[in-house]
């Protein structure tokens, strides 16, 4: 059950997946925020550790039911010379749903005009809030659910990622939306890992196997990448300052 433990890529896959379910929560807690911004200030800290444990509630029992139907491996039926099964069903479905949503909150962010999405009534109770969390929790938790099912095998490595990502939410949801806030490419780049997940997950449905380590790999170069960049932009943005305050 263990074994993994001495596995170093089980301990890269724990930790890319632990920092993308982190990055896919983000949305999560600014939904948990507002929600809970209707509430008196005293029971704001309790409601939002709350909704984050449903959220990993929520989360932990859609993996465990899609890993067992990951287990219907008889085929069902054939298309175009080739058998599905209940697997491949689930791999394909979760391959589109993180294409299409992928896709869908790339376009968002492009072409937001910023305007507000809606207006929420200042006052509800403490039940209320908590069952409109439990219920967008689902929404919330599906990618990231599939995701996990995309990127690892072994499922102590996903349960422990899941775990880890909402206990660090909980200890730093405010720095942590902030800090992707204020970096909004950083949410592009785990947006476009979402569309590389979901073609692995196209490609095992189709019994076409794209090897994990290719997927991490790019994962790890692209992310890199980014964070030179956004020293770089750090870097610039000092000297411009000092070279402001100098004139």
């Amino acid at each position: 059950m263990f074994e993994w433990l001495l596995d170093p890529q089980a301990w890269i896959a724990l930790a890319t997946l632990t920092a993308l379910e982190i990055v896919l929560g983000v949305d999560n807690i600014v939904f948990i925020s507002i929600l809970v911004g209707r509430l008196p200030p005293h029971q704001r800290d309790k409601a939002r550790i709350l909704g984050l444990g449903l959220a990993m509630a929520t989360r932990l029992l859609l993996l465990l039911s899609l890993t067992w139907i990951m287990t219907l491996t008889e085929p069902l039926f054939t298309l175009l010379s080739q058998e599905i099964s209940g697997r491949d069903l689930i791999l394909i479905g979760g391959g589109l749903f993180l294409l299409a949503k992928s896709t869908h909150e790339i376009h968002n962010d492009v072409e937001s005009s910023g305007e507000e999405k809606g207006h929420m009534p200042k006052a509800a109770s403490f039940a209320s809030i908590l069952a409109q969390i439990a219920i967008i929790d689902i929404v919330f938790s599906l990618d990231s659910v599939i995701t996990a099912v995309g990127m690892v095998d072994n499922i102590a490595v996903m349960v422990t990622a899941i775990v880890l990502s909402v206990l660090i939410m909980m200890v730093a949801a405010k720095p942590i939306g902030d800090f992707v806030d204020a970096h909004p490419t950083l949410k592009m780049l785990a947006l476009s890992f979402l569309i590389l997940v979901g073609v692995a997950l196209l490609g095992e449905g189709l019994d076409f196997h794209i090897p994990r380590g290719y997927v991490y790999f790019a994962m790890a170069f692209s992310l890199a990448v980014e964070m030179l960049n956004l020293k770089r932009r750090k870097n610039l943005r000092r000297r411009q300052t000092v070279s402001d305050n100098a004139d």
